[in-house]
């Protein structure tokens, strides 16, 4: 039975992940921050080293622990952003490196924020990283696990876009305006929105544990994205209700703060899977309608 450590469960794809890992018979060992409540689990503090001999012996390291990046950005929030991620990446990473039986893959979580905005521009894991926040936070995360990389542990960057799932993630925030009928575009609309149903993440994390020319950064977002005019008229058409109630930009920056609205809500992105379409992953959820239709219904 092949071992799997993972971090980061309590969150929406974490929560997804797991039982289709347990549905394989995958032995799965959960690495938890604070105490272990039993024996599945690691005791973990993301700002500290963890033991060498904590993680040997797995074969695959599945890390997707971060601190949330939704609200306001402000000094402490963006620190915890980035900490968390780094300072815990590099802390799982230089484990993995030292320990005596090293993993055969390191999945380390990143995000499509790594582009930052880019108007129309198709971007793919070719592609060079973008200005501001999120774009630094992501070189430094990526550049983290290459710790493990270097020892010679397969490592794959996956890059996530908009999660859409009923567990977390955006769509269960947006669901009350609209379905108050009270939803509707973002600023211009015109941004590009990549966006992947979590059942894709979960089953192309399945394919980059089966595939062993993959590693490196790996977009996890849907072949066919969305513009924001776009996104929340299909959303609005599955709930049955209209989409007339732009949100201009000025709110977006009162609600969120500049920074975070710029770099979330009105940021474009047109982000492509060329790898994963390259080796041969199936969606399920290639559309957007049909990815709300099977959540909503």
């Amino acid at each position: 039975m092949q071992r799997v450590l993972v971090s980061g469960v309590s969150g929406p794809i974490g929560a997804a992940l797991l039982p289709s890992l347990e549905e394989k018979g995958y032995e799965i060992v959960r690495l938890v921050r604070g105490s272990a409540k039993s024996d599945g689990q690691i005791p973990w503090d993301p700002q500290s080293s963890l033991s060498p001999a904590y993680v040997g012996g797995f074969e695959t390291v599945i890390h997707l622990a971060g601190e949330s990046i939704v609200g306001r950005w402000t000094d402490a929030k963006r620190k915890a952003i980035l900490d968390s991620r780094v300072a815990g990446t590099r802390s799982i990473a230089t484990a993995l490196a030292q320990a005596d039986r090293k993993p055969r893959l390191f999945v380390c979580a990143s995000a499509i924020g790594f582009y930052g905005s880019r108007g129309d521009e198709i971007l793919d894991e070719s592609s060079s990283p973008g200005q501001g926040f999120l774009p630094d936070v992501c070189c430094q995360w990526e550049q983290a696990s290459r710790i493990a990389a270097d020892a010679g542990i397969r490592t794959v960057n996956v890059r996530i876009g908009l999660v859409l799932s009923r567990q977390g993630g955006a769509l269960p925030q947006m669901l009350p305006p609209f379905k108050l009928g009270l939803g509707g575009r973002l600023g211009s609309g015109k941004q590009w929105w990549s966006w992947i149903h979590v059942n894709d993440i979960v089953g192309a994390i399945h394919h980059a544990i089966q595939t062993e020319s993959i590693s490196g950064p790996l977009n996890l977002v849907a072949p066919n994205p969305e513009q924001n005019d776009k996104f929340t008229e299909v959303l609005a058409s599955v709930l049955h209700r209209p989409a007339i109630f732009p949100v201009p930009k000025l709110a977006l920056y009162a609600a969120f703060g500049r920074m975070a609205a710029e770099e979330l809500l009105l940021s474009s992105e047109r982000v492509k899977p060329a790898k994963l379409e390259s080796t041969g992953f199936s969606f399920r959820f290639p559309q957007l309608r049909g990815a709300f239709e099977n959540l909503l219904r």
